[in-house]
């Protein structure tokens, strides 16, 4: 598949696999985090309301905020995800258009292929910007929290922009092109 080309530089490596690893970093942390205070949450709720009750205490034994604060978390570990996705070959590949051209321009038709795939994410993550400005200029507000939004949304953009640019890097370089789920195994 990617035989016919030289191998990617070193430095090309590197940055690839530092990238995969600090987006690996960012979703895991993201997702962890997720899991945490679901549990404390739903222990504290589930532990602390009969002694709440007993001593009368007002309020609520359950994390503040805890369903808003998980779902702020996971916009950002599932944008992570389309890089990691990318990184790995493991997003959705739908099979249409595969044997319209002959083998042999099978890998000069996978460097064009990412090429417009990279064209395309940049056009998504445009239009996440996009997005992202305009809750800026509107000045939206996280709930429960009354702080910024944008800071949290921003990582739609960033994760397609991380996708488009890893397009370009396997386009240039097809030897750092993950192998097709396949031929994983």
């Amino acid at each position: 598949m990617t035989a016919q080309f030289a191998p990617a530089p070193a430095g090309a490596r590197w940055v690839v696999d530092t990238w995969h690893r600090l987006e690996c970093l960012i979703a895991v942390a993201a997702f962890g985090f997720i899991a945490l205070v679901l549990i404390i949450d739903v222990a504290g709720r589930e532990l602390l309301t009969p002694v709440y009750r007993v001593f009368d205490l007002k309020g609520s034994p359950g994390v503040f905020a805890a369903q808003k604060m998980c779902v702020y978390a996971l916009v950002i570990g599932s944008f992570c995800g389309v890089g990691v996705a990318t990184a790995t070959g493991s997003h959705l590949l739908p099979r249409i258009g595969f044997g319209w051209v002959p083998k042999e321009f099978g890998p000069t038709m996978d460097r064009i292929a990412d090429l417009v795939t990279g064209l395309f994410f940049i056009g998504v993550a445009w239009f996440g910007w996009v997005y992202v400005s305009s809750s800026m200029q509107a000045g939206l507000r996280m709930q429960a929290f009354d702080m910024p939004i944008w800071p949290i949304q921003l990582a739609i953009p960033l994760g397609f922009l991380s996708a488009s640019i890893r397009y370009f890097f396997f386009a240039a370089w097809p030897a750092l092109r993950p192998l097709p789920p396949e031929f994983q195994e």
